[in-house]
């Protein structure tokens, strides 16, 4: 789920004119430090700074924190194909020469037409690149995500996954969201049958809590969780916390707060004039910085967008910026 993902069932929309007009923040990636740097479980108001550059995905896949969401390459309300197909193309093609190497994908998104726009762009894939995609949320309607967490549903979307995006193995795949209809561990199972068959090489969440991370490494290693988490929303600080303690990659969707109705003195707008760049750059900067684990996915359908969250990497904040930030979401 990227940056402007609707919950099951919730739509959400916020541009980026909206982020900069709020002063809320948006979470991209920003290229910080080693990646043998740990982090503890202590409160986000005294972190240890992200330093590190990359991130080593179920401690094989190396790939650069700033990746990239492909659901905004899709229809209206992530319905149908883009107005401009060739622009969702170059986009996709673009974001791999500026250096990312992981990208977010779904089956819902669409549906299916991100994975064939990404195949389409990538396809024979560069080396090193690292397509990560999702099942277990069907769309009857635009607007409407259904989970179906059976196990014969995922075993199904995990094939027809492989065939859009030409691939005879998923580097990650992500259970969209718990069916609770249908046990965790049925679902896992699944996943974990599709692993040893050799189509699924690492397995990751979205949509969980700490208890059922837990869960579901009882039944198959998990390297990745996807949850909301932004400067404003940090109900998955728990979540953050248990993956950092474990080296789980954490991959924040919805990093656009919106809302907020900051007054014009507050610390992004002050932080982003100390240092002469836009305030969605320094809500990058400070959302990676704030952990190692930190994996952000966003995504554009806008080349300008996309290059200035590229370019976000660039910035360092201060520590007192960094804590006036952090500080905003009380």
């Amino acid at each position: 789920m990227t940056d402007e993902f609707p919950e099951p069932r919730q739509g959400r929309s916020v541009t980026r004119r909206t982020f900069i007009g709020v002063s809320l923040a948006s979470g991209a990636a920003l290229l910080a430090g080693k990646s043998d740097v740990t982090f503890g479980a202590q409160s986000s108001t005294t972190p240890k700074m992200a330093t590190n550059t990359t991130f080593k995905l179920g401690g094989d896949l190396t790939v650069n924190r700033l990746g990239f969401g492909a659901m905004r390459i899709t229809g209206e309300g992530v319905w149908g194909w883009p107005p401009d197909r060739e622009n969702a193309l170059k986009i996709v093609t673009r974001a791999v020469e500026l250096g990312v190497n992981l990208i977010d994908t779904a089956d819902a998104y669409g549906p299916e037409t991100s994975e064939l726009l990404i195949a389409q762009a990538l396809h024979p894939y560069p080396n090193g690149v690292v397509i990560a995609t999702k099942g277990g949320l069907t769309r009857p309607g635009p607007g409407q995500w259904v989970p179906n967490g059976r196990p014969e549903h995922l075993k199904q979307a995990v094939e027809a996954s492989l065939k859009r995006l030409r691939l005879e193995r998923i580097d990650l795949y992500q259970l969209h969201a718990v069916d609770p209809k249908v046990p965790l561990e049925e679902s896992l199972g699944a996943l974990k049958q599709m692993q040893d068959a050799g189509k699924i090489r690492h397995v990751g969440l979205s949509n969980v809590d700490p208890h059922e991370i837990a869960r579901a490494r009882k039944i198959v290693p998990i390297v990745s969780v996807q949850n909301r988490y932004n400067i404003e929303d940090r109900k998955s600080e728990n979540v953050l916390i248990y993956c950092e303690k474990d080296n789980l990659g954490f991959l924040p969707w919805f990093p656009i707060g919106g809302g907020g109705g900051l007054k014009p003195e507050n610390p992004l707008n002050l932080a982003a004039k100390a240092h002469g760049v836009s305030v969605v750059q320094v809500a990058l900067a400070w959302l990676l910085e704030r952990s190692p684990v930190m994996l952000p996915i966003p995504g554009t359908s806008s080349f300008a967008h996309l290059e200035e969250n590229v370019a976000a990497a660039n910035l360092k904040l201060t520590p007192e910026e960094w804590k006036a930030i952090d500080a905003i979401a009380g």
